[in-house]
């Protein structure tokens, strides 16, 4: 008893000590300090507040950039072929969801060397220290890009349907203008949903001679009177080796990549 109690007596002082230091940080000036090492802020409350402002928005910015980007439309149509060779969890969810990443950044990869040397760079080199003047920088091509993916796959009456809602006139389009009349809140909902409806479109096609396999299969095994065996037993390795035949996974990714058109700038 005697031991724990000294024990105790000594880690009771460490905390007894330890408090007055803990009591002593202070969350407003530790935003102080970091703020004074951004560019663009030169200390003070209104900048900690900036610095909270930024940690906000860094937490909620890889969700918005998939939104932004044809993450949408690679991961889509990966699961529909998935889903269409029937090989269920293989391959795994991981794995799609890594490669669509890598295949985004291939595609995308043009578009963010833009934003970096027309926004993020010069700001984080200190060269510039409006925030605003970065922010429309690094805007400026994401929205090229978005532009682009609409009129390519013809998908303007998305973003009509989206300004209507808004409250824009649309009776006369030919007077409405990309850069005056269609900002970010309508152009980004505009874009996935023409993802959305590309990758779909993608799908079906990537799913017709898997579907055809399948219905030949069952069609085989009926006439057979073979009617208890599954036909996803037998359909499943010729739709591999038909997939593995063509090299399925490089012109299923070749696809993709060339169907993310480039954007034309000037919008």
């Amino acid at each position: 008893m005697t031991i724990f109690a000294s024990l105790s007596g000594v880690s009771v002082g460490v905390l007894a000590q330890a408090a007055p230091a803990l009591d002593t940080i202070n969350p407003i000036g530790i935003l102080e300090d970091a703020s004074k090492n951004v560019p663009g802020f030169e200390g003070g409350l209104s900048s900690a507040l900036n610095i909270v402002l930024l940690l906000t928005v860094l937490t909620v910015a890889p969700s918005i950039l998939i939104l932004c980007t044809c993450f949408t439309r690679m991961v889509v149509v990966l699961g529909l072929l998935r889903q269409s060779l029937g090989t269920q969890s293989l391959p795994p969810s991981q794995v799609i969801v890594g490669l669509s990443v890598l295949l985004t950044a291939v595609a995308m990869g043009p578009t963010f060397t833009r934003m970096w040397d027309e926004g993020l760079g010069p700001y984080a080199r200190g060269e510039q220290k409006d925030q605003m003047v970065a922010w429309e920088g690094a805007k400026k091509p994401l929205r090229e890009f978005m532009i682009a993916q609409i009129e390519a796959t013809g998908n303007v009456p998305t973003v009509m349907m989206m300004l209507e809602h808004r409250g824009i006139d649309t009776s006369e389009p030919e007077n409405l203008t990309w850069e005056r009349d269609v900002d970010l809140l309508t152009l980004i909902p505009s874009f996935v949903i023409s993802e959305l409806k590309t990758s779909f479109l993608i799908g079906f096609r990537v799913y017709l001679p898997f579907l055809v396999i399948d219905m030949v299969i069952s069609s085989l095994l009926v006439s057979m009177g073979m009617m208890m065996l599954p036909p996803v037993l037998v359909s499943l390795p010729f739709k591999l080796l038909l997939f593995v035949l063509v090299d399925g996974w490089t012109l299923v990714v070749g696809a993709l990549l060339t169907g993310v058109m480039a954007p034309i700038g000037g919008t």
